[in-house]
């Protein structure tokens, strides 16, 4: 193995983790914001509040982008193990 093959593999790895971990991310970001500006209305200052909403849109990602996160991470599981044996000496 040389250094561009390990090189190339975190790289693919890293972004494997973002594109898993965005779409729960951004809903969660998205439903701290919405209960932000509702709080900034109603001046409840209630620092709990926002806890499970986020809770509640990470669960919902998950359920919603399950099956495009299996498939990302079987391909890039699958794609890692094919090429292993073309880079062993």
């Amino acid at each position: 193995m040389d250094e561009a093959f390990v090189i190339e593999i975190v790289q693919r790895a890293m972004q494997t983790t973002l594109l898993l971990a965005a779409p729960i991310l951004i809903l969660s970001l998205l439903a701290g914001l919405l209960i932000s500006l509702l709080q900034a209305v109603t001046q409840i200052n209630e620092p709990t509040l926002t806890f499970l909403p986020k809770i509640l849109a990470a669960a919902l990602a998950i359920f919603l982008f399950f099956p495009w996160m299996l498939s990302l991470i079987v391909g890039f599981t699958s794609n890692l193990i094919i090429e292993i044996p073309s880079h062993i000496r």
